[in-house]
């Protein structure tokens, strides 16, 4: 998730929209929807990325300790 995440992230960077000079009201409009787009879908790539660190995380202190040989060690009372 978080791999795929910053590759959307990425792509989405590179083929942001782009405004030119002489632009009429209506090409103004799309670009700016466009942009808001372009800043939504980049804002859910976010999201995924932090929920995929946060599924690693969660699956590292998930793991169950392995029992090992050793005994435990009790200490006599001094007396």
């Amino acid at each position: 998730m978080v791999v795929v995440g910053i590759a959307i992230s990425w792509y989405l960077t590179e083929s942001a929209p782009i405004g030119k000079a002489d632009m009429s009201d209506d090409e103004k409009l799309n670009l700016i929807l466009a942009e808001r787009e372009n800043s939504d879908y980049r804002l859910l790539s976010g999201i995924l990325i932090g929920f995929g660190f946060l599924l690693i995380l969660v699956s590292f202190g998930a793991r169950r300790k392995r029992k090992g040989n050793a005994e435990k060690i009790e200490k006599k009372p001094l007396e």
